[in-house]
């Protein structure tokens, strides 16, 4: 037994000599005070689960009757716009090209080799141009 005491205690003495040798540093882990910047979104995720904090009914955006009624509303008519606009590129009585504004925004569409090119010009002047490609199918006999 006195030899195991004895490796016992020089067991203890090397790891207390080796663990006193470390110098000790801090790191942080929010990446708002130099952390990691990968840590971010753990904990962003963890706080968000931890928020039990709910905004009063009348502080939160769209949620009265009357605001659910205007999104409806406006869904509707941009897809009867879309419709209309869609009949007139594809349906029976397809144009070659033509113009539709609505608002601010003015839709105009082209028939072209490649395909029915749609401009799209917002109030500002910017432009979003689209080209959809048509299909064309020969008949074979």
């Amino acid at each position: 037994m006195v030899n195991l005491n004895k490796a016992g205690i020089f067991f203890c003495v090397v790891m207390l000599g080796s663990a006193a040798a470390q110098e000790l540093v801090y790191t942080p882990i929010n990446p708002s005070f130099g952390g990691n910047s990968f840590n971010s979104a753990h904990l962003l995720a963890l706080a968000n689960a931890q928020n039990d904090h709910e905004r009063p009914a009348s502080e939160r955006p769209g949620t009265s009757d009357v605001d659910r009624f205007i999104r409806s509303l406006q869904s509707r008519l941009l897809s009867s716009l879309s419709n209309e606009v869609a009949n007139a590129i594809f349906g029976e009585d397809a144009q070659d090209s033509g113009r539709i504004v609505f608002g601010d925004q003015t839709i105009e569409f082209v028939r072209t080799l490649e395909g029915i090119q749609l401009t799209i010009t917002e109030a500002d002047g910017s432009q979003t141009v689209i080209t959809v490609p048509t299909l064309i199918t020969d008949d074979i006999n």
